[in-house]
């Protein structure tokens, strides 16, 4: 009934092999349950104990299953604390619920039943019917690695069980380091080159007088707002904000999550360890090198500086204010923080209170996006569904934006002031099978987000390259522009180069004229050299990414499959041309296993 739970809806590769692919893990668990059952026949009452575990833990891994095409693995058990309760209520539905029943129904029943049929007939026939059981469970979970290496299962041939034990277990390095994987550089240089890179030089240094603000959008995928296409403009104070910006089209998360994001992007270090541990981690982050050239600085976060360690990275890294929802105490509460509109208003008291002159560096990480993708204030947008309101989420995150754009304003220091905005991760709403939120799958809508450097008084900020034309303004607030900003169009600039989010803190030293940090593994966007960006995940699967040119290469570690696709020709990734390319798929997959062995070996 589990696995029937688990594969109800999805697209199963019709193969001889698919069988055997999809129920191999699920032979190979019953095989040392039933070891365990048997060594436990002169102890009945533990041995019901460990059945009733069993078979419980299967009940309750059905809803997980059902919803995010993974069972739950170490490290999803791990994130699902009370921050996230208000998105586990969600899934309290009476589907999920007769699924949970209809499992436990079953396990009570089955043995019951079986009994009343075993007479000592029966039981000679029932033990010659178990060997040979045996024996095909046997054969299935021996030739299983086999059939997952000839159908793309998706993960979803794990079982409650088997992902549980198996994510748990450390996973060893796959290729040792080597002089040739030894360095950053390396690991990015790409095998197809960027005709089109835009000449960024000139902006180095150009910002030297400014201040930065750091603003991470959460769970913000490029493909949902107007600056990169989208239909309708989720975010459109962010579109006027990047009317005076340079926007880059092929921005990339490391992570899809987001506090190992945030590990990249304030140490533009790969986050190659638990989040809880980066306490321990040296990391001399761009807030460190702010306050040591004379900044102020402080991080202000709607969420909860508890989840998912989140207080080891933030903590000592060089930032004089801290302050969470804890701090905050915002107008409106949910599980997994305060309303982003209060935030803002602590943060530019916060600007109040520095002495007149003086240049700050100001970190906002808001946390409207992030599911159950609730607002506090009503959206224009419709919202029948999960898409509509996470969209609307979107909006209210954009009108927190414009209060913090319009404060900056107000107080004489818009053309003083850098922005850097980005999305710490995407979000996806099932545009390929199986895929739901955003820390399981690297496809574009987990892993592609929007990144910008505004900044109305740069220096250089001229129309020397094509700019983005609109065919009419965009929307904000209420009277069509941002309070205080002014409603010239300035010149936007597009940078079609990949850059990834590691890049971010180089970027700032590069803008700021400051010298480079020789740790970081990241390199300024504003450079002129083609470069590949790098992603993973381990959340459920072990996939590892990058992209190239307009060449975007995923590989699961696991199965070995690799994946590639044009993005020019193909942005919805719906086209797998791997086959077509053998020699760049040898190259793409030596390089990223090289990759990833380097960070396991920390």
């Amino acid at each position: 009934m589990a696995r029937v739970a688990a594969l109800a809806g999805h697209e199963i590769v019709a193969s001889r092999w698919a069988p055997v692919a999809f129920l191999w893990q699920d032979s190979a668990t019953l095989l040392v349950y039933a070891a365990i059952d048997r060594a436990l026949l002169r102890v009945p009452r533990v041995r019901w104990a460990v059945y009733a575990v069993f078979v419980g833990y299967v009940a309750i891994g059905v809803p997980a299953t059902r919803v995010l095409s993974t069972p739950m693995t170490w490290t999803m058990w791990r994130a699902a604390g009370g921050a996230l309760s208000d998105s586990i209520w969600q899934y309290v539905t009476a589907a999920n619920l007769l699924w949970i029943a209809g499992v436990l129904v079953a396990a009570i029943a089955a043995p019951r039943v079986a009994s009343g049929f075993l007479t000592a007939a029966a039981l000679a026939r029932a033990v010659s019917r178990i060997n040979i059981a045996t024996i095909s469970l046997a054969i299935f979970a021996i030739l299983g690695p086999f059939a997952v290496a000839r159908v793309d299962t998706r993960g979803l041939d794990r079982n409650a069980w088997s992902a549980l034990v198996m994510s748990a277990l450390p996973r060893t390095a796959d290729v040792k380091r080597t002089a040739d994987t030894g360095g950053a550089r390396n690991w990015r240089a790409g095998l197809h080159g960027l005709s089109s890179n835009t000449d960024l030089s000139r902006f180095r240094a150009a910002a030297a007088d400014q201040n930065v603000i750091l603003v991470s959008l959460e769970s913000t995928a490029a493909q949902y707002l107007a600056l990169y296409g989208a239909n309708e403009d989720a975010m459109p104070n962010l579109s006027a904000l990047a009317r005076s910006a340079i926007v880059f089209d092929n921005a990339y998360a490391v992570y899809p999550e987001s506090i190992k994001g945030l590990f990249s992007i304030l140490c533009s270090n790969y986050p190659a360890s638990a989040a809880n541990t980066y306490e321990d981690v040296p990391c001399r982050s761009i807030a460190s090198h702010l306050a040591d050239h004379g900044f102020h600085t402080g991080l202000f976060h709607s969420g909860r500086f508890g989840y998912l360690g989140m207080d080891a990275l933030v903590r000592n890294r060089g930032f004089s204010v801290l302050a969470d929802a804890g701090d905050i105490g915002g107008h409106h509460e949910s599980s997994f923080g305060v309303d982003d509109r209060t935030t803002v208003a602590r943060l530019l008291g916060w600007i109040d209170t520095l002495p007149r002159g003086d240049r700050f560096f100001a970190a906002y990480l808001p946390i409207a996006g992030h599911h159950p993708y609730e607002s506090p204030e009503p959206g224009p947008l419709p919202a029948r569904d999960e898409f509509g309101r996470y969209r609307n989420a979107l909006r209210y995150a954009d009108t927190a934006l414009a209060d913090l754009v319009s404060g900056i304003a107000s107080r004489g220091l818009h053309e003083h002031t850098v922005w850097i905005v980005f999305g710490d991760h995407g979000e996806a709403f099932g545009q390929h099978d199986g895929n739901f939120g955003h820390t399981f799958q690297l496809y574009e809508e987990n892993v592609h987000v929007p990144f910008m450097i505004a900044a109305p008084g740069l220096r250089g900020l001229t129309p020397l390259e094509p700019r983005l034309h609109w065919g009419q303004t965009p929307w904000v607030r209420n009277a069509g522009e941002i309070e205080g900003v002014g409603s010239d169009p300035d010149p936007m600039l597009r940078a079609h180069q990949p850059v990834s989010l590691i890049d971010t803190a180089p970027t700032i030293l590069d803008l700021l004229g400051l010298p480079a940090d020789p740790t970081y593994e990241g390199t300024s966007a504003l450079a002129s050299d083609a470069r590949m960006a790098l992603f993973f995940t381990e959340y459920s699967l072990n996939l590892v990414g990058l992209r190239d040119g307009n060449l975007k290469y995923t590989h699961d570690l696991d199965s070995g499959r690799s994946r590639l696709f044009d993005l020019d020709r193909d942005p919805l990734e719906a086209h797998d041309i791997a086959a077509d390319h053998t020699d760049d798929i040898r190259w793409y997959r030596q390089r990223v296993r090289s990759w990833t062995g380097v960070l396991r070996s920390r």
